[in-house]
């Protein structure tokens, strides 16, 4: 699985992007709890940590809105991590 991060995502874990090897059958609530342990603090002072951030975040698996916390994934997916973004 590649989870790939915008925005103030980006900041607070400090890359881009990441593999996981997570099992088939992961759920999309505990691939959360994965990314926020993962990542315990902000890589940057300017931005919050990922786990406070994550639930204002929009997801994408595969380009197909995750809303659905039970939803359980492949392992291969590509996961988008989207804040919410300012502007007009």
């Amino acid at each position: 699985m590649i989870v790939r991060y915008f925005a103030a995502a980006r900041a607070s874990v400090g890359v881009d992007q990441e593999s996981l090897d997570l099992p088939s059958g992961t759920t999309f609530a505990q691939l959360l709890i994965e990314l926020a342990s993962r990542h315990p603090e902000s890589a940057s002072d300017s931005a919050p940590r990922l786990a406070e951030l994550l639930p204002r975040c929009s997801f994408l698996g595969n380009e197909v809105v995750l809303r659905e916390h039970s939803v359980q994934l492949s392992g291969d997916e590509l996961i988008d991590v989207l804040p919410p973004f300012a502007g007009g």
